[in-house]
């Protein structure tokens, strides 16, 4: 690209130099010649003012000086050089002039001016200016010459404003062009740079835009993986342990509770694979999209699916979501999977009795999450992705619980570090009377 910038101008600049130089050379040379017949002119005219009428019976005549270099004469009707100097007999313009008319012209390598000398009405003899052309040839060389250095000069400097400018340009494309060799092998938290050039601006803010949208996609993508993979391993685990009991039961009465549990396991892991392909289809989750089911309802069967798994540790799992209005709705499946999360949190890395407590705001509803563990550290990394403050999990599940509730428009924050108690903050919906979920009334 810079060898074409540089070709574009320096072809530009002789174009221009061509078409200026050339009339301009012409110029400079019709000029010189036309001075110098100015010059011859008025010596001529000099000289005729001091010619007198009764030259030609002998009365001397004195002329002005010659023009340097050149000769001045007085040349009598019949042609013969009478003072000054020149030929001898008059050439063709000294023929001319006797005529009556001034002429101006080269001939035998000479600039020649004859101006007839007139007394009476009648011409009495010529006054013949010349000096040689190739002096006055000499100074059109020597105007060419500076013409020429001139020209090439400014070709020079068009090269070089040239050559900067192709640096300018090409830098950040050259730039560009390293910045997506560097996302082609794989680093995609590369972006490019702004520039001066608001075109190649417009491209790498275009770039950058792709890159960070391709950049999010894989995040989605990546995310999802994790997440169903995290968010699965435990139902899978039970669905597994409930099926290897029903193999070894014989009485159909003992195995329809177990083809149950196992029944709720599945539609419980349709739910959070659900929830889990909302969540990386979409940026958030809009309030319409979510079933709101009574937080009551919610809070209690959340507890009676966990009871069971702390108590076959040995621990307590206590609930209470009696202040809360029955008519308080809240999103059903991305807060379940929420709360799974927090509970599962307090069951690997918590101790002691857990406890699960719904506490009405008003406009909002607050569930608290606490053991009696602590929290190492800085309690806002622990959900950062990745980040497992104990070094036994993945740094996952708190990292997706937090996302799940930004989704819904709620807040996930830790409250207190020792005990360890992380706090839900909800967006509530009033039961109405007319709502679809709402029996109707009987008829009268």
């Amino acid at each position: 690209m810079r060898q074409r910038v540089v070709r574009v101008a320096l072809t530009a600049a002789l174009v221009a130099v061509v078409l200026l130089a050339t009339p301009l050379a012409l110029v400079i040379r019709t000029s010189l010649y036309t001075a110098q017949r100015d010059t011859l002119e008025r010596a001529a005219l000099a000289g005729a003012v001091h010619v007198s009428p009764d030259y030609g019976t002998g009365d001397p005549v004195e002329l002005p000086p010659p023009p340097s270099g050149g000769s001045l004469g007085l040349y009598d009707p019949q042609a013969r050089l009478r003072a000054g100097s020149g030929p001898a007999t008059g050439d063709a313009p000294v023929r001319r002039a006797l005529g009556g008319g001034l002429v101006r012209r080269g001939t035998g390598g000479q600039v020649v001016v004859t101006v007839p000398v007139s007394h009476a009405e009648r011409v009495i003899g010529v006054i013949r200016a010349s000096s040689p052309a190739g002096a006055v040839q000499r100074r059109v060389l020597a105007a060419w010459g500076v013409l020429l250095g001139v020209a090439v000069l400014a070709v020079l400097v068009a090269v070089l404003v040239a050559r900067r400018q192709a640096r300018a340009l090409a830098a950040p494309l050259e730039d560009l062009s390293r910045h997506c060799r560097a996302v082609a092998e794989g680093d995609l938290s590369r972006r490019a740079d702004s520039s001066s050039i608001a075109e190649i601006d417009q491209v790498a803010r275009t770039h950058n835009e792709m890159l960070h949208s391709l950049s999010e996609l894989l995040r989605h993508e990546r995310d999802f993986t994790s997440n169903a993979s995290h968010q699965l391993r435990t139902p899978l685990a039970g669905l597994q342990l409930a099926l290897e009991g029903g193999l070894g039961q014989e009485d159909e009465t003992r195995l329809r509770p177990v083809v149950a549990e196992a029944l709720a396991t599945t539609e419980r892991l349709h739910r959070t694979v659900e929830e889990l392909l909302r969540l990386s289809r979409t940026e958030g989750w809009a309030h319409s999209a979510a079933t709101y089911v009574p937080a009551q309802q919610l809070i209690r069967e959340t507890a009676d699916r966990w009871h069971g798994l702390f108590a076959g540790e040995g621990r307590r799992l206590v609930s209470a979501a009696d202040d809360v209005p029955a008519d308080v709705r809240i999103p059903g499946g991305p807060v379940s999977e929420v709360l799974g999360i927090l509970l599962d949190n307090a069951r690997v890395h918590g101790r002691g009795t857990v406890r699960l407590r719904a506490r009405d705001l008003g406009s909002a509803l607050a569930v608290d999450v606490a053991d009696e563990g602590s929290i190492d550290g800085d309690p806002a990394r622990v959900f950062d992705r990745g980040h497992s403050g104990a070094g036994t999990g993945t740094g996952i599940g708190l990292a997706l619980a937090r996302d799940l509730t930004a989704s819904f428009g709620g807040r996930l924050s830790v409250t207190h570090s020792n005990p360890t108690t992380f706090m839900l903050l909800l967006p509530v919906g009033q039961e109405e009377q007319d709502s679809p979920d709402s029996p109707e009334d009987p008829a009268p």
